[in-house]
């Protein structure tokens, strides 16, 4: 079920969010009134409760990783075998920024943190790295896979 407040997608059966700890509710399309998980019915007009839509797949890592850095990585014959090696893992995100989200408007915060972001990816992968994943307000990136040495001193 995905919860209305952060939009992470939770287990069937889940009753809180595992993510914001927020209340699980349907919603039901004819009053917006709001269900517990695992009613069938609206207790408020007695309609049929549907079922959540499901989130859509994650994207391919082509989608979202530079074409020359896609390329380098299905080349590589360790890429496909598989190999173990060092990599470094950067962390990067806001300080303070619960502090600077208040100061704002939420939709000016959220144009911050989205050129913030870009700023940050166009940076990882000029040095040939990896966006594993975005936080609230950072990243989490990896290089040295599958090239370069230095990837420690691609990292700072």
């Amino acid at each position: 079920m995905r919860c209305s407040r952060c939009g992470r997608e939770n287990r069937a059966g889940r009753r809180f969010c595992a993510q914001c700890g927020g209340w699980l509710t349907l919603v039901c399309a004819s009053r917006q009134a709001e269900n517990e998980p695992g009613e069938q019915f609206c207790g408020d007009c007695g309609q049929r409760i549907a079922e959540p839509a499901k989130a859509p797949p994650p994207p391919e890592p082509r989608a979202y990783t530079p074409h020359h850095l896609a390329e380098k990585i299905l080349t590589t014959r360790a890429a496909l075998e598989g190999e173990r090696k060092q990599v470094t893992v950067l962390f990067a995100d806001v300080k303070g920024s619960m502090e600077l989200a208040e100061q704002v408007d939420p939709e000016e915060w959220h144009k911050i943190l989205d050129r913030f972001f870009q700023i940050l990816t166009d940076g990882v992968h000029r040095f040939e790295g990896t966006v594993n994943q975005y936080t609230g307000d950072g990243i989490m990136a990896l290089l040295g896979a599958p090239t370069h040495e230095d990837h420690a001193r691609r990292a700072c």
